[in-house]
């Protein structure tokens, strides 16, 4: 496991309900091996030219640098807003147990 690289994406989604699906079916790719939902949360963005405030909830997504790409594209399709936040962020430090496990629930098997 050392130099398997991790990462923790966040993406804002509109519903409790797109937050559900969309972490569900990241899960169940094993693109990533845990997704978090916080929230309601207040967001408050410029869009189009208007400042907005709207209510959200962060998914957090535990998942492997290397599957960023495929991840990204996944979370994309799925998702409700036409330019959807989607940060990637390193991690720096993890326990070996819990690093073991998100490599292990995002092995994909070729077939």
């Amino acid at each position: 496991m050392p130099g398997e690289e991790l990462i923790q994406v966040q993406t804002a989604v509109a519903s409790r309900v797109e937050g559900e699906r969309i972490g569900q079916a990241v899960v169940d790719a094993r693109l990533a091996a845990c997704a978090q939902l916080v929230g309601p949360i207040k967001s408050r963005y410029r869009w189009q030219g208007e400042a907005t405030v709207s209510r959200e909830w962060l998914l957090l997504l535990k998942a492997r640098r290397a599957d960023w790409d495929a991840l990204a594209t996944e979370i994309r399709r799925l998702h409700s807003n036409e330019v959807p936040e989607l940060i990637a962020t390193p991690v720096l430090e993890v326990s070996p147990d819990y690093q073991a496990w998100v490599i292990e629930e995002t092995q994909r098997t070729e077939g």
